[in-house]
């Protein structure tokens, strides 16, 4: 299984990104899916994930409402509209996969998630 981050670059503060995780080598569909910041001097936190129902969501306090994490089970793939971007939102972004995580539950613990994408860096600054 892999996952395959793309979408973050350099961008003014209160601009626009969407990140792209890509899974190939297995389906979705049954996954809960997460998308995980690692800022300088910090240690990697959730920021946002989606059940594989698409019903349940998790927002990290700070990105709430500017951030939204979506999924396209038919494309394999899951997105993370961040908006109103802010300086602090500086990181590298990882998607992640939990594969057991069943019946619509969502987990915070990286090490609870098994699958992991190379990161794509998102940097903040006029």
């Amino acid at each position: 299984v892999q996952l395959q981050a793309s979408g973050g670059g350099l961008v003014q503060p209160g601009g626009s990104l969407r990140l792209s995780c890509v899974v190939s080598g297995s389906t979705i569909a049954n996954w809960a899916m997460g998308w995980f910041r690692h800022a300088p001097g910090k240690e990697r936190e959730l920021v946002a994930a989606i059940a594989w129902s698409t019903s349940s969501t998790f927002y990290e306090d700070s990105v709430m409402g500017r951030f939204t994490i979506s999924r396209d089970n038919a494309k394999n793939t899951v997105y993370l509209q961040m908006n109103s971007l802010k300086s602090e939102d500086t990181g590298v972004y990882y998607c992640a996969a939990d594969i057991r995580c069943v019946t619509n539950c969502l987990r915070k613990d990286p090490s609870d998630y098994d699958y992991w994408g190379q990161g794509t860096q998102v940097t903040v600054s006029s």
